[in-house]
């Protein structure tokens, strides 16, 4: 699955918006206080995470797009 996908996916699942944020695809503004997030690291590799109190906490590494956005599916549904 790709970003654009699971964008589909959470928003036909009825995902609320401020939820979550995928990077370059879905980024709520104003910034939500707190959120699940889908984003690419440094090294190329992908992170999700919560984002909270104004801090990012990755929670899981992936080495591929689609085992992100699959962990991003099952954190929100």
């Amino acid at each position: 699955m790709q970003r654009q996908a699971l964008r589909a996916a959470l928003t036909a699942a009825g995902v609320p918006d401020g939820y979550y944020r995928i990077e370059g695809v879905h980024e709520p503004t104003p910034t939500p206080p707190d959120f699940l997030f889908l984003r690419r690291a440094p090294d190329g590799a992908w992170e999700t995470g919560l984002y909270e109190r104004g801090m990012y906490e990755v929670i899981t590494h992936h080495g591929t797009e689609d085992e992100a956005c699959a962990a991003l599916l099952r954190m929100l549904l």
